[in-house]
């Protein structure tokens, strides 16, 4: 299963960016993983066109919005290892821009994950996202990163 995270806004973001490839070089270590960025665009809807051409039919897509059901990370590595076994070919996650996501993008979605109830900068919610996938798998694999 190949993981998708599709992320509106710019791909560079700074500080965090090493802390960001660090956990997408872990979790290469149980999943194809790719990234991929839409610059913002005048408004939501023509940022929801773009993703939705991204998406293919067979695409489990996880919709990150404030709008959502919290997890904990137990839930997100059952929610991913869920897909596994259901054959899911790639998992899509899409982080919004500034403004959310269009109302095409919430109907595609298969599951809406809220992470918080504080709202994060683009780019913290892209390294706590990849850093979520990567304890996802460990907690699957049984792996001693997750301690709780």
């Amino acid at each position: 299963m190949k993981c998708l995270i599709v992320s509106v806004g710019k791909e560079k973001t700074g500080d965090v960016d090493d802390a960001i490839l660090m956990f997408s070089n872990r979790i290469l270590r149980y999943a194809p993983l790719e990234w991929y960025y839409i610059p913002s665009l005048a408004t939501k809807e023509k940022e929801g066109e773009k993703i939705l051409g991204i998406l293919k039919k067979e695409d489990y897509v996880i919709l990150l919005d404030e709008r959502g059901s919290e997890l904990t990370s137990e839930s997100v590595a059952e929610l991913i290892e869920n897909r596994m076994v259901d054959g899911a070919k790639r998992v899509v996650f899409i982080i919004g821009g500034a403004y959310g996501v269009s109302k095409d993008i919430h109907t595609r979605a298969n599951y809406t994950w809220k992470l918080s109830s504080l709202v994060f900068p683009h780019a913290l919610v892209r390294l706590i996202l990849a850093e979520q996938i990567y304890r996802a798998f460990t907690i699957i694999k049984g792996e001693p990163y997750h301690h709780a």
